[in-house]
């Protein structure tokens, strides 16, 4: 069970490499949603992502590797490969076919090689073993591993120093190793926090996971604009750390999850992804459920300029 202690060593140990981002608010918002918003700015982090946290600690925790392997749909393949720049290693990263153009650009950008023919979300993870059987190099999971959960957890760990006063956090959940991390932090030291996780209405895994108490796997990946969590799954790892600490998941439509990257752009200014913008599109659909100060972490800002 991924612990408050690794959360800690892991920021000690990636703070010369990532950014502590900011904490934006925006008035207009607020009156507007009749909520106190603080939006957490992982989209300005490193990458464009959280990913770059998680990534980065993993990397910096191994010993002797040939070269760093992810399988991805976009934001860990920069993570990894920012990682792998960093480090002087050679980094493959298995993407989707069908994964998004700007993503696999922006991680050759970085160094990378991308493996993407006749890979497919459903088979991607098969495709990452084999290749780590033959290179060698070392797999760097983008959820499941503690290494990864301890790193994306110094989002929590930044978000409560800056706002230390609110009432529930609101974090998008894939695979849950973000999720994991900011529940872990918050749990250990604001318990009065709710943590809730998002996720749009077709790929309702994780909430379908922690009502019935076990792993929910999707036959398919889902289809969403959100594609940072078109997971088909939880994680082994990740769904222990959620069952205890998360304090539930909502699901959001795709027409809040668009209306919510709308107002992002226009209120704010900030071009945020959509799985970014979930945690918007949830005090969206959700907003009289919710207290009224409330901690959104954007999670990405690698967005395609497509509508």
């Amino acid at each position: 069970m991924l612990s408050l202690s690794e959360v800690l060593a892991a920021r000690a140990r990636i703070a010369p490499y990532v950014h502590e981002t900011p904490v934006l608010v925006c008035q207009g918002l607020d009156r507007l949603l009749g909520k106190r918003l603080f939006l957490k700015g992982e989209h300005l982090q490193k990458t464009g992502s959280f990913k770059a946290r998680g990534a980065m600690n993993a990397a910096l925790l191994l010993k002797g590797a040939r070269g760093l392997l992810a399988l991805s749909s976009g934001n860990h393949a920069q993570g990894v490969a920012y990682a792998g720049r960093v480090l002087g290693l050679p980094v493959l990263v298995v993407m989707p076919e069908e994964a998004s153009p700007l993503k696999k650009e922006a991680a050759r950008a970085y160094g990378a090689q991308v493996v993407d023919r006749g890979v497919r979300y459903e088979n991607r993870e098969e495709v990452a073993r084999l290749l780590q059987e033959e290179t060698g190099f070392a797999l760097i999971h983008p959820y499941d591993d503690p290494r990864v959960m301890a790193g994306q957890g110094t989002v929590g760990l930044e978000l409560l120093a800056q706002a230390p006063f609110l009432e529930a956090v609101l974090v998008p959940v894939g695979g849950g190793g973000l999720a994991s991390g900011v529940a872990t932090v918050f749990k250990a030291l604001s318990p009065t926090t709710r943590v809730l996780g998002v996720e749009p209405e077709g790929a309702d895994d994780a909430k379908r996971s922690l009502e019935e108490g076990r792993i929910v796997r999707l036959a398919q990946a889902p289809r969403t604009r959100a594609d940072g969590v078109r997971t088909l799954a939880l994680g082994s790892l990740t769904f222990p750390v959620l069952k205890e600490r998360l304090d539930g998941v909502l699901t959001v439509s795709e027409e809040a999850i668009l209306e919510a990257e709308r107002l992002l752009f226009t209120r704010t200014k900030q071009v945020v992804e959509p799985t970014g913008a979930l945690p918007l599109a949830a005090v969206l659909e959700h907003g009289k459920r919710l207290p009224e100060v409330l901690g959104l972490v954007l999670s990405g800002g690698n967005r395609d300029f497509l509508p």
